[in-house]
């Protein structure tokens, strides 16, 4: 009789641990893949990028496996809100706006934005030297919304683009006069490579975290606490120790987690 009890609580004992690693899904992962040197795709379509490395690397810290989960950068939010990912890692800005619809770790990065022309052409003063210019940007991003409050009432035309690279093909095809979007996404993206050559930075730094935020965070669902907590812990953590400088030397020559 006892043994009978004994193998029935060890058969409870071994179904429990078994619903409790069916519930252990993995965390879904929203990110763009057209943002390098943040996220972008190898020649054999493996994800790779500064984001990715620091997703993967939180994720190790954390020890629960994720997944990541492609979409279109102004679907990230709408495919977090509908539970088809649980969480977005790519480059998105804290502001207060999206505030309204997520929530968000504590940041993970903070670079500025910039605009991007051809080589040799000065700017001072964006909003009068660019009027009746076209200037492209990434959709539902952070320059979306700045381009929009601020750029188009000055009498400049704005161009939005799924991803920064169909906005970096249509600089190169002479269809856009100049593009704004993230410094380092410039730089290291378009710049640096072969395409980029023949273009430059013109004009000042935006920086205003009125529509720039506080740096880049890792959005979750409203009320969503609990994860929010696993990843500034882990964000805290790889930042302590070393981990994050690894890979933020993997990508960059300067703190790209900003002051």
């Amino acid at each position: 009789m006892k043994k009978l009890v004994m193998f029935g609580a060890l058969a409870l004992s071994v179904l429990s641990l078994s619903a409790v690693a069916e519930d252990a899904k993995p965390i879904r992962l929203g990110i763009e893949a057209g943002y390098p040197p943040f996220s972008m795709k190898t020649p054999d379509g493996k994800l790779t990028g500064f984001d990715v490395d620091i997703g993967d690397a939180l994720c190790a810290q954390m020890k629960v496996k994720c997944t990541w989960v492609e979409q279109e950068f102004d679907g990230l939010i709408p495919a977090l809100k509908v539970r088809k990912i649980d969480a977005v890692l790519s480059s998105m800005t804290i502001t207060d706006d999206r505030k309204k619809n997520v929530d968000f770790t504590i940041k993970y990065y903070h670079t500025p934005a910039r605009f991007v022309m051809k080589e040799g052409t000065d700017v001072k003063d964006p909003l009068t030297e660019l009027k009746g210019k076209k200037v492209g940007v990434l959709r539902a991003s952070t320059h979306d919304r700045f381009a929009t409050e601020v750029l188009v009432p000055a009498g400049i035309n704005l161009v939005r683009y799924s991803s920064q690279q169909e906005a970096n093909l249509d600089m190169v095809a002479g269809r856009l006069d100049a593009m704004l979007a993230d410094s380092v996404n410039l730089d290291e993206g378009f710049l640096k490579t072969a395409a980029g050559k023949g273009f430059a930075f013109v004009g000042p730094t935006y920086e205003d975290a009125r529509y720039f935020g506080g740096g880049a965070g890792i959005a979750v669902r409203k009320g969503d606490k609990a994860l929010a907590d696993q990843f500034n812990a882990a964000i805290s953590e790889i930042r302590a120790n070393g981990t994050y400088q690894k890979v933020q030397d993997k990508y960059f020559a300067f703190d790209v987690y900003g002051h």
